[in-house]
């Protein structure tokens, strides 16, 4: 079994390798071919579907629960303030740089170097299934929701996101609105107290007020925002309607159906939700996932921003090398110390866990 320095420096030599592959969401091929290179030089049995790749411990044993660990090699695509070439991967004063390096190479590659060390262990107390998956950053429908079919049950989840390897318990889901106020269609000279623009006002305002009772101890309340709003097409006609986006984020108190049945009551609109897939998630501070991490001296927080955590159904942990706060940013990097941090601290809490549960 190869050490840890040596995955480590493996893992790093893959990220290099991803970085200068494009793999924009729904274009993942060349980038699913390297994972499954890894998988290949290890000796590790896999699976693909689409661009996802998948593979089980080797002694899977269907009495035992299992354990996911995910993350996902799509990226989005570079924006104009980039001073570097984001397909080149640059190491400059200990940083990494270059297009899906934060997000979320970084934490993908520590991942999949932690699944190798863990892979020909005989005796876990729970099967470990390693999934990189495709579409996470257009929610699309062949990434991680697609593979979930041709998975055991799952007891818990790690979800690699950029978290500076603190405990992300709870993340706030996701719920876009496209709203439609009715009105009567004419002509701006005429008297009409019935257009759709002004019925909007008292809608817009119920979007900035409303607050929905249960707050999050973790996520806080539930946040709703009026994003887009559309209507006519000349100066002299009154619209028959007026479009509305409203962007929801949602705490761990409410599934998306209850926040959809809520809006519905009181709103005079058609509302049509996009999807109702990108549930919050949480896990309770009491896991012994979390519990392995504190003990490490890792803290604990709830996250505003959404991740394939959001398609899960078991208890999942968002934890990964890397910030936030980089992730779709010009000149995007990650310093390699918090890869080899990042290992050492997912191998050290998957120990924890497996010796004390």
């Amino acid at each position: 079994m190869k050490n840890i320095a040596t995955l480590t420096q493996e893992a790093i030599a893959l990220l290099k390798a991803l970085i200068e592959t494009p793999s924009f969401s729904s274009e993942e091929e060349q980038t699913a071919l390297l994972i499954e290179n890894w998988f290949t030089q290890n000796n590790i049995h896999f699976e693909r579907e689409n661009n996802n790749i998948w593979a089980f411990n080797k002694y899977f044993d269907e009495s035992k629960p299992t354990l996911l660990l995910n993350s996902h090699h799509d990226t989005v695509k570079p924006n104009q303030g980039y001073t570097k070439n984001p397909f080149e991967a640059i190491v400059e004063d200990g940083k990494l740089f270059g297009l899906g390096s934060n997000d979320a190479g970084g934490c993908l590659v520590s991942l999949i170097a932690t699944f190798t060390h863990f892979y020909s262990n005989e005796n876990l107390p729970h099967n470990i299934v390693m999934v990189a998956s495709a579409e996470e950053e257009s929610s699309g429908k062949n990434g991680l929701n697609s593979v979930l079919k041709h998975l055991p049950e799952l007891d818990c989840a790690i979800v690699g996101e950029p978290t500076l390897m603190q405990l992300a318990v709870a993340e706030k889901g996701l719920l876009v609105l496209d709203v439609i106020v009715k009105g009567t269609a004419s002509h701006a000279a005429h008297n009409n107290p019935d257009n759709p623009i002004y019925n909007a006002m008292p809608v817009i305002d119920w979007f900035k007020t409303y607050q929905f009772e249960k707050i999050s101890d973790v996520l806080g309340p539930v946040k709703m925002t009026v994003t887009q709003v559309s209507a006519g097409k000349q100066h002299n006609v009154v619209p028959a309607e007026c479009h509305l986006v409203v962007d929801i984020r949602v705490n761990d108190c409410y599934n998306n159906t209850e926040i959809l049945e809520t809006v519905k009551a009181n709103v005079t609109a058609e509302v049509t939700p996009r999807s109702m897939h990108l549930n919050a998630s949480s896990i309770p501070v009491s896991h012994g996932l979390v519990q392995a991490g504190i003990a490490l001296g890792r803290t604990t927080y709830g996250s505003p921003t959404l991740s394939d955590q959001s398609v899960l159904y078991c208890k999942s942990l968002k934890l990964g090398p890397g910030e936030s706060l980089r992730s779709h940013s010009a000149d995007e990097f990650i310093y390699l110390h918090e890869i080899e941090e990042g290992i050492q601290l997912y191998v050290k809490i998957l120990t924890d866990f497996f010796n004390n549960n």
